[in-house]
């Protein structure tokens, strides 16, 4: 059993970031620039937020928080992003989720410029890379591609199983493993909480690679995979006691796994290194450098 340690290779992406940061400030132009807008006093929100903006300094780029309350009006937000998609001095914007239930979601997410989308959320952005197009992609998936490329995970050819058909990581992990992508060209089922538990059981114990994302505490069991299998735990739940699990059954699942990643310490970190490399593409698009 191997891990892919989320840790080791967000850090190795995030000194590559740096360097090319670095390199562009020698040349005389501005730091990449990240905003974050948080609604409210949510906890989890406020963690997520505090390793966005603390991963920027590392990355050598400029952020600012925005905090809104959690009254805050849909009118009210929409036009901070109006002003915000107007405003050139910042690449990229992240409307941390969930809001509140007089926001809608879609809506906000809809009306960010897809140029600044970093979370990769915007329709076009999404289109964009279910056709194999340039795009930013969301975040999550693209983390764990990422992670599959510096572990040399094989993925070409390989049966992939997705549990959870998200938005923001069943669905597009499911499209970037199959589109000829670096990381891709897999034979990949998208299978969901309400897939009958025969027929996922007969999908999991084929699979090469299962990547799970249902928010269910262990959720994957020894039995639902085969030897060597290479498993991608995106779930985060903390249980009563406190503790921080996946939504794999990790010390019964591992021995039976070639790859598998922990929790915490595993997909976490990617998906807040995968938003720096997204910034960093939208600011070399706004200096015309990609």
């Amino acid at each position: 059993m191997n891990l892919l340690d989320g840790k080791k290779c967000a850090d190795s992406l995030i000194a590559g970031i740096a360097k090319q940061v670095a390199r562009h400030v020698d040349a005389g132009l501005r730091k990449p620039h990240m905003t974050v807008i948080l609604v409210g006093n949510h906890a989890p929100s406020e963690s997520y937020v505090k390793s966005k903006i603390t991963t920027c300094a590392l990355s050598g780029f400029d952020s600012n928080l925005i905090r809104l309350p959690e009254t805050v009006s849909e009118k009210e937000l929409l036009a901070l992003i109006a002003e915000i998609n107007e405003d050139n001095s910042t690449d990229g914007v992240i409307v941390q989720l969930p809001l509140p239930k007089q926001i809608n979601a879609q809506r906000v997410i809809n009306a960010i410029s897809p140029e600044k989308d970093i979370d990769g959320f915007h329709p076009t952005n999404f289109g964009r890379m279910a056709l194999g197009q340039k795009a930013f992609r969301p975040a999550t998936a693209y983390g764990i591609c990422k992670l599959l490329q510096f572990y040399q995970v094989p993925v070409a050819g390989k049966h992939c199983v997705v549990i959870g058909r998200s938005n923001i990581v069943g669905k597009p992990i499911s499209i970037m493993l199959s589109n000829d992508f670096d990381i891709g060209n897999a034979t990949v089922t998208l299978t969901h909480i309400e897939t009958p538990r025969e027929l996922l059981l007969d999908e999991t114990r084929r699979a090469d690679i299962v990547i799970v994302a249902v928010g269910i505490p262990g959720f994957v069991t020894p039995d639902m995979v085969k030897e060597g299998v290479t498993l991608i735990d995106v779930g985060i739940n903390r249980l009563e006691n406190g503790k921080l699990v996946g939504d794999v059954a990790f010390d019964a699942v591992a021995p039976k796994c070639e790859w598998i990643t922990p929790v915490p310490g595993g997909v976490g970190r990617m998906t807040v290194a995968a938003l720096m490399i997204n910034t960093l593409a939208a600011y070399q698009n706004n200096f015309e450098l990609a």
